[in-house]
């Protein structure tokens, strides 16, 4: 395990850290809250939806670092799977979710320790970064580690905290 992979496994606990320990604190009535007008999925879809995602995304951090293109995965694509996800999970309860919370971000985290610093560097073309070649860092950042803390943002907001 190299140390860049080491910091960014960390990163990924401390987000999905910082949100279980928000989401624990939630009244029901909170837990229940839709987080837009627009998204009406709630607290508890999203606390859900970011616990169910960790595996996609390290697979498409892996298909970049293996030097595979991924062309097929679209923000469409993405848009019907969290839609699919809301139907599928819409009676999460709050331990189910903060409970596949943990575990998926800590089997998330071991696998970006796996990653050596010649895969992070590995760049192929990322079909939701308009087809540019990006780092296989890149993704892992930019989805797996930056996705609990955009959530707990959105949380935050829509709850006044």
């Amino acid at each position: 395990m190299g140390r860049r992979a080491e910091l960014l496994a960390a990163r990924v606990e401390e987000g999905a850290a910082g949100l279980a320990a928000f989401a624990e604190r939630l009244s029901d009535a909170e837990w229940g809250t839709p987080v837009s007008p627009t998204d009406r999925r709630t607290v508890g879809h999203i606390v859900n939806h970011v616990a169910l995602v960790y595996p996609i995304e390290i697979g498409l951090a892996r298909a970049i670092a293996a030097g595979n293109a991924v062309t097929d995965v679209t923000w469409q694509v993405v848009a019907e799977l969290n839609a699919g996800h809301a139907r599928e999970h819409a009676t999460v309860t709050k331990a189910a979710a903060l409970d596949l919370l943990r575990q998926n971000s800590r089997q998330a985290a071991e696998a970006v320790r796996a990653f050596s610093d010649e895969e992070l560097d590995r760049a192929a073309p990322f079909s939701l970064s308009f087809g540019a070649p990006v780092t296989a860092q890149f993704v892992l950042e930019d989805h797996a580690v930056r996705h609990s803390w955009h959530h707990l943002a959105r949380i935050r907001a829509v709850l006044g905290r």
